[in-house]
């Protein structure tokens, strides 16, 4: 195992143990040198240098095992950023990504996940334009990362007359907040907005600029966040979700670069892909990506959603017909 004591020096997690090992190093340099003066001392200086590669072996093995986790915590992130957005469908599509969110709250709750509301834009029926969400808790990327995409409900509206089955759509998107990402945003490439909250927050939030938006100008993307008590602190957390975005838009242009049989299967994680039917007329729920149906819509629109992560993780297949 080769390991880069000065890379593990500028690690918090690995920093001490990299002293240790520099140590060790110093120390067999030292033991080699009084057999190097007195060959006589052979049997003793053997003995001595096996014991410091029995403790570097050790550490070397704590080390590997937090840089191990670092890979899989950074690959597989506890936190993330959940955005739901009307699409096709007018108030009946509003309606609908409120209940998708809805069906994630209930889900975290379920997991004793941490659910934090970054913005929201309702229309007057309540439900939502948009919304970001931020959900902290063990597995969270692990467990959801397969929802990002186009979701379609099929259902007779409550305004509805004739009992017609009208279709509307929502689109999700998962964002994984990771400690460690491959670039760095230009403070030239932003334009920033500030506007006063709307909603809870007391006297501070309507009275006080504490809104922000920012605006990623070389791609268009933009991000508000509205929820925090402080300018400073909401512009963070945009500046936080802004680059989830961008690292989300690198890791989907490679992924169409080298899709492999599973994202082929399962999907790119690109927003504009249609992956999962929510028909109230029959009562069930149908992803299309592995082509399974789960029945008891109420329940599953409550957050008894594990079973479809499940089967997603899995790669299990059905024999759903595709609509």
């Amino acid at each position: 195992m080769t390991l880069n004591i000065e890379e593990l020096k500028k690690n918090h997690d690995t920093s001490y143990l990299a002293g240790l090992l520099e140590h060790l190093e110093i120390e067999e340099k030292e033991v080699r040198l009084m057999l190097a003066n007195d060959p006589s001392l052979k049997e003793m200086v053997d003995s001595e240098i096996k014991t410091l590669e029995e403790k570097r072996a050790n550490i070397e093995k704590q080390v590997q095992d937090i840089l191990n986790k670092e890979k899989e915590e950074n690959e597989f992130p506890n936190e993330i950023v959940l955005e739901v957005r009307a699409g096709a469908g007018g108030d009946e599509a509003s309606l609908f990504a409120w209940e998708l969110a809805r069906m994630y709250e209930r889900y975290a709750e379920m997991k004793k996940w941490q659910w934090k509301t970054n913005y929201e834009s309702k229309n007057d029926l309540g439900g939502y334009k948009e919304a970001s969400f931020e959900i902290k808790g063990k597995d969270v990327y692990k467990k959801m990362r397969y929802e990002t995409g186009v979701h379609r409900v099929q259902r007779i509206p409550a305004t509805e007359k004739n009992g017609r089955v009208h279709t509307s759509t929502a689109s999700v998107a998962i964002l994984p907040i990771r400690k460690k990402i491959n670039f760095v945003i230009n403070p030239a490439d932003l334009d920033m907005e500030y506007s006063r909250s709307g909603g809870k927050g007391g006297q501070n939030v309507n009275k006080v600029e504490t809104a922000v938006r920012l605006i990623h100008k070389p791609t268009g993307l933009d991000v508000r966040c509205t929820n925090e008590r402080s300018q400073v602190a909401n512009r963070e957390k945009a500046l936080m979700i802004l680059t989830a975005k961008l690292q989300q838009l690198k890791e989907e242009e490679e992924a169409k670069k080298y899709s492999g049989e599973r994202k082929a299967q399962i999907g790119t994680g690109d927003r504009s892909e249609k992956i999962r039917t929510y028909n109230f007329s029959q009562d069930r729920v149908t992803d299309h990506r592995i082509k399974k149906t789960w029945h008891n819509l109420p329940k599953i629109l409550e957050g008894d959603i594990e079973e479809i992560f499940e089967a997603l993780l899995s790669g299990e297949t059905g024999d759903a017909d595709e609509e």
